[in-house]
C-alpha cells in the first residue's frame, strides 16, 4: 500500500462530504469502477456520499488494487457531519502480500460539542507468524476533563498499556498494565487530587 492511495480514499470521502453539504438537499451518489493495472492485477474504487434535510452529511470510499501475484492492498477512507455541526473522519489500509505478511493501519478523529477524541494504530505480521502492534487515543471534553491511552505488543514481548486521565477538577489517573505469557497480567496506579496530593484511586 502507498501512501497515496491512503490520501486518495481521504480525499474522496472528504470532497465528496461537501459536495453534499453545499448541496444543501436530500440526496444520494455512488460510485464504483475497476480496471485492470500494469502490475498484472485488478485496481478498483467504490465510494458514496448523502446527505440529509437538517444538514446531516456522510461520505465514504474505498481503493483496492491487487498485482497478479498474490499482493493486495486496500484503503478506505470516510466522513461524516452531524445536524449539529459535529464531525468524524476515518482511514484505514491495509496490506496482505504473497509470503504471508500482512499490516494494517488506521486512525479516526471526531469534534463535537461535547468535546473531541482521536485514535489511530495498528498492527504488523511477519512472513515468519509474529505479529506486533499499538494503538494511542486521547479524548477531552469540553468541561476540561482529558484522556490518553498508549499500547503496544509484540511476539515474545507480551502486551503494555499506559492510561491517564484528568477530570474537569484538576484530580488525575496514572495507570500502567503489562502481560506476559507465562508471567500473568500486572497492573499499577497513581491517583493525585488537583493540588498534587495521593489520593486512593
Amino acid at each position: 500500500m502507498t501512501k497515496s492511495n491512503l490520501i486518495y480514499s481521504i480525499a474522496t470521502s472528504t470532497f465528496l462530504l461537501i459536495a453534499c453539504s453545499a448541496a444543501q438537499a436530500e440526496g444520494r451518489a455512488k460510485f464504483k469502477g475497476a480496471k485492470t493495472n500494469a502490475s498484472g492485477g485488478v485496481s478498483a474504487v467504490q465510494g458514496g456520499a448523502a446527505a440529509g434535510p437538517n444538514g446531516n452529511a456522510g461520505a465514504r470510499s474505498r481503493f483496492t488494487t491487487t498485482d497478479g501475484q498474490g499482493n493486495a492492498s486496500s484503503s478506505s477512507g470516510g466522513a461524516v457531519r452531524g445536524a449539529n455541526g459535529g464531525v468524524g473522519v476515518r482511514a484505514g489500509q491495509t496490506n496482505v502480500n504473497s509470503d504471508g505478511s500482512a499490516s494494517h493501519q488506521s486512525a479516526a478523529a471526531a469534534n463535537t460539542a461535547y468535546g473531541s477524541g482521536s485514535t489511530s494504530g495498528g498492527f504488523k505480521r511477519g512472513a515468519d507468524g509474529s505479529v506486533s502492534g499499538g494503538r494511542s487515543s486521547s479524548a477531552s471534553g469540553a468541561a476540561g476533563g482529558r484522556f490518553n491511552s498508549t499500547s503496544g505488543y509484540a511476539s515474545g514481548q507480551g502486551y503494555q498499556r499506559g492510561t491517564s486521565a484528568t477530570n474537569a477538577q484538576g484530580g488525575t489517573y496514572n495507570g500502567e498494565t503489562t502481560a506476559q505469557q507465562g508471567e500473568g497480567v500486572s497492573h499499577s496506579r497513581t491517583c493525585t487530587d488537583a493540588y498534587g496530593n495521593t489520593v486512593d484511586c
